[in-house]
């Protein structure tokens, strides 16, 4: 049986083992959200992981939704994620980017002047959002989108995966879960629309199917992947029946060939992992609060192929030699998660 110290082929992307350096929004963004060097830093430092999938990245204005996350929209943008790339591949890692399009999960004071909070239908989510201009904001009630900007957004994922692939990144992954635009379609709670982009299951489906097959137009299906948590609450989200949704995408997309597919499980409700090795025949990343033997385990059981860790990569930069030597982890300081500059960021 595999252990997580075996290189793994995931797609085109070969990595040198199962650890896996899951997405983290850290709001360590430089000027106009491009990445500094303290970023490339920061990856630089990690780059033992087998992969490296990167905090969500906006791939356009209106898919900004939190203080200080980098962007992939224009020049500078890409030209900062190039230093993060080379730090990566110079120390001997992969990289995967993750494109995050908010949706209605944004406040105005965080976004970019003339960019606008979008999402299917018109319904403000309940709870609030940090902003450094005003604290703590409720989310922003968010304009339906016309088949206009459906397109528009689905042309942005296309731009940023190219943007990203030419900045040097070994693949991309479209985020589809935590409440953000992608699941906001998908999910009869937030997708209330009666055109061919809402209503019965099939059209609730259709905008995460097109922004893929665009990823994959540019990428190659061996450089596209995709993360999903059915049943997930956060952010508001809710789905009649996430069980059905999701077995449903995930039949359209594995005759696709993918690079991996990338599940978070859960406590309660549905079982993730079973469903998504029900109807997904391609490489599985496991994610959510796994440790060294149960991820080990996991991989034993043929729950999946590698391990996504987020918490124990942000205070353990050499985590995988802890995991090899059983070396204790140092506890992250949960209060710098989210604040500027490189205290709790580039000094473990």
């Amino acid at each position: 049986m595999p252990t997580l110290f075996d290189p793994v082929t995931l797609g085109d992307i070969d990595c040198a083992n199962r650890i896996i350096m899951a997405p983290m929004t850290r709001s360590r963004a430089g000027e106009d959200d491009i990445p500094t060097e303290m970023n490339a830093l920061y990856y630089g430092q990690r780059a033992s992981a087998g992969l490296i999938i990167t905090e969500g990245v906006y791939p356009s204005f209106n898919g900004k939704g939190y203080v200080r996350t980098p962007g992939i929209v224009n020049d500078a943008q890409e030209a900062g994620w190039r230093k993060v790339a080379d730090a990566v591949h110079q120390a001997g890692g992969k990289i995967v980017m993750q494109l995050m399009h908010c949706g209605r999960i944004a406040a105005h004071h965080n976004k970019p002047e003339n960019s606008r909070t979008i999402a299917p239908s018109a319904i403000q989510a309940k709870g609030e959002i940090y902003t450094d201009a005003a604290g703590m904001q409720p989310f922003d009630v968010p304009e339906e989108m016309t088949l206009t900007d459906i397109q528009s957004a689905i042309d942005g994922y296309g731009q940023a995966t190219a943007r990203a692939i030419a900045a040097g990144c070994d693949g991309v992954e479209i985020h589809c879960t935590s409440g953000y635009l992608p699941a906001q379609f998908l999910s009869t709670g937030t997708n209330k629309r009666t055109d061919s982009y809402g209503g019965n299951l099939g059209n609730r489906l259709r905008f995460v199917l097109e922004v893929l097959d665009r990823m994959i137009a540019v990428a190659g299906a061996g450089r596209t992947a995709i993360r999903i948590c059915p049943g997930n609450p956060f952010n508001d989200l809710f789905d009649e029946n996430p069980e059905e949704t999701f077995a449903a995408l995930l039949g359209a997309i594995n005759p696709k060939g993918l690079a991996y597919l990338h599940v978070i499980r859960m406590e309660a409700g549905v079982d993730n992992i079973a469903l998504a090795n029900r109807h997904f025949d391609g490489p599985i990343i496991l994610n959510e609060s796994y440790g060294f033997k149960d991820g080990q385990k996991a991989l034993a059981n043929g729950d999946g192929d590698a391990v996504s860790y987020g918490r124990p990569f942000i205070s353990n930069p050499d985590l995988i030699e802890k995991f090899r030597t059983g070396q204790d982890l140092v506890k992250p300081n949960y209060k710098l998660l989210y604040t500027s500059g490189p205290e709790g960021y580039v000094d473990y």
